[in-house]
């Protein structure tokens, strides 16, 4: 047993004891009356021996399916944010059948409207509603930290989910996303992605370390490249897969107001984001898998934002957007982005009167993002790093 198992052992094993008592006293009634449930502790076709049957017995990986699913249902119920959260990871780290189980209970965020996983960063947000997240930048370091809000104060740190680093090569710009505080190379296993300006800094392009969806080819540029030599790991891709663009519009002599964005983003459906789920849930005859089929390539659709337009406050004079209270700080650098492209939507056409992404300045160093479906924490992450640094250009 490795170090950390037995760690998550000696933690967890007496409030599981405790939670799973009752159960387990129900289950033992059951099998006096005569139910099918077997005993833990007699495969010994599996063990191969009485003793190694009774260590067998004694795993958590043993335990009755239905008493298993119970335990997680109720763990994950416990806690509708972090820190209490960290309670169904544990239970996914107990061994490989724990994780199978957690897997299929914890639903996608856009369901639950929950961040559990680190899978859950490149999964759609919830719908109608925002996860507020802030941003703490370093600028010695050119160093920015997204952390998912637990509270609505702007002081406290949060839950962590993402990092990046600023790079300069030449006369480009790259951001290293991470999901690791300190490890924030493109060669790590905790690398997420990046995003690659042009020399101007007024366009970008968001890179994904994994493939999107079925069927998705890495970046033929020489710049999406991972690792400089042949591939080590076979289970890591060595390329970079485009998954969004952030365009700036050009604005030398601020004829046009603040500045102007759009963003084209290919983002997955339900179906793309939760493949498992969806293949576990959904029963299809072989007609509907064959429409299916044919529609794969439209389930992975683009999405168009725009920032909306400002309104010019004549008592302020200056550009002011209704933010809500999430934003306390002038800044070039806020902005709100509204969808005029919506594959989701019938006839794609986006509803821009609701704001899917929002970001602002709230101190020297500290900014909020809220985002919400159909981008993924990873996406709104992306964009929100455009606005950082100078753009000529644009102002």
């Amino acid at each position: 047993m490795s170090l950390g198992r037995k760690f998550l052992y000696r933690k967890f094993s007496k409030s599981f004891r405790e939670l799973t008592q009752p159960l387990r006293e129900e289950a033992a009634v059951e099998d006096e009356e005569g139910g099918s449930y077997p005993s833990c502790g007699a495969d010994t076709d599996r063990a191969g021996s009485p003793e190694a049957a009774a260590a067998y017995g004694q795993s958590w990986g043993t335990m009755l399916p239905d008493l298993l699913g119970e335990i997680i249902r109720r763990v994950e119920a416990s806690g509708d944010q972090w820190p209490q959260r960290q309670s169904v990871v544990a239970c996914a780290c107990v061994c490989k059948r724990w994780r199978e189980v957690t897997k299929e209970i914890v639903r996608a965020p856009s369901n639950c409207e929950k961040i559990t996983f680190p899978s859950c960063l490149k999964q759609p947000g919830p719908n109608g509603f925002s996860h507020q997240c802030l941003i703490r930048r370093n600028i010695k370091k050119s160093t920015f930290y997204l952390y998912l809000a637990l509270t609505p104060s702007f002081t406290e740190k949060g839950k962590f989910l993402l990092a990046a680093r600023r790079h300069r090569h030449g006369a480009y710009v790259e951001f290293i996303i991470s999901h690791d505080l300190d490890d924030l190379s493109q060669r790590s296993n905790a690398y997420v992605g990046k995003l690659r300006s042009d020399f101007l800094g007024t366009s970008f392009t968001i890179y994904d370390s994994q493939p999107p969806h079925s069927g998705a080819r890495p970046s033929s540029s020489r710049a999406s490249h991972r690792f400089a030599s042949k591939q080590i790991c076979p289970q890591v891709p060595a390329g970079n897969f485009e998954v969004g663009h952030v365009t700036y519009k050009f604005n030398l002599l601020k004829s046009r107001g603040p500045r102007r964005m759009v963003c084209t983003l290919r983002c997955p459906s339900r179906e793309e984001a939760y493949p498992e789920r969806e293949k576990k849930t959904n029963v299809q005859s072989d007609t509907e898998m064959k429409k299916s089929a044919s529609s794969s390539s439209s389930s992975y659709g683009s999405t168009v934002l725009r920032n909306k337009a400002p309104r010019w406050h004549e008592h302020l004079q200056c550009w002011c957007l209704n933010f809500h209270g999430r934003v306390t700080v002038a800044s070039v650098k806020n902005f709100q982005l509204v969808a005029t492209v919506d594959y989701r939507q019938p006839g794609g056409r986006g509803d821009e009167n609701k704001v899917l992404l929002q970001f602002g300045k709230v101190g020297e160093d500290t900014f909020t993002m809220d985002y919400q479906q159909p981008l993924s924490a990873f996406q709104a992450f992306a964009i929100c790093l455009t606005s950082f640094g100078t753009k000529i250009a644009c102002e």
